[in-house]
């Protein structure tokens, strides 16, 4: 049997998860179910598009109930305080500046169930946290993203 993922997270990431769960399991299950008892009093089941909604939904939440319980079954937690300081590693928050433009951004590194790239928050397998992992203030780093290179700057890692 192949090895299962590890998922890496923050405690903070990995209370979300647990919230989002025990919200599919104790509300949304219940919701769906309640939908597919009433779609069933409508009677004949082969035309019945409410009918087929309801138990989409159903996949949909019994899928995400099995995919967050092997995320938190499989969770690696990130622990800051056992890492060097002056390294970026996952759970870092990494300011940098593009060169040659200069303009600055910052990225926390967390695993991928915590990922929001809009909220400045990469995945440890994204490409540009590849590239910054194990590097240091004022490195220089060359980072291959699917619109090409693109050179940055470590300017701090808190």
């Amino acid at each position: 049997m192949a090895e299962e993922k590890k998922h890496y997270m923050t405690e903070e990431g990995k209370k979300k998860l647990e919230d989002e769960l025990q919200h599919l399991i104790t509300t949304r299950r219940k919701e769906v179910v309640e939908r597919i008892k009433v779609a069933r009093s409508f009677g004949d089941l082969s035309e019945n598009s409410e009918y087929d909604s309801a138990k989409e939904d159903q996949a949909f939440v019994e899928g995400r109930i099995a995919q967050l319980e092997k995320m938190i079954r499989n969770a690696v937690m990130i622990e800051n305080e056992k890492t060097d300081s002056n390294v970026v590693s996952l759970g870092k928050t990494v300011r940098l500046i593009e060169l040659p433009d200069g303009d600055e951004e910052e990225y926390t590194i967390v695993g991928s169930a915590e990922s929001d790239p809009i909220e400045g928050r990469i995945s440890n397998d994204s490409p540009m946290a590849q590239s910054l992992i194990g590097k240091t203030v004022k490195d220089k780093v060359t980072v291959n993203t699917p619109a090409g290179e693109m050179e940055v700057e470590i300017l701090e890692i808190r």
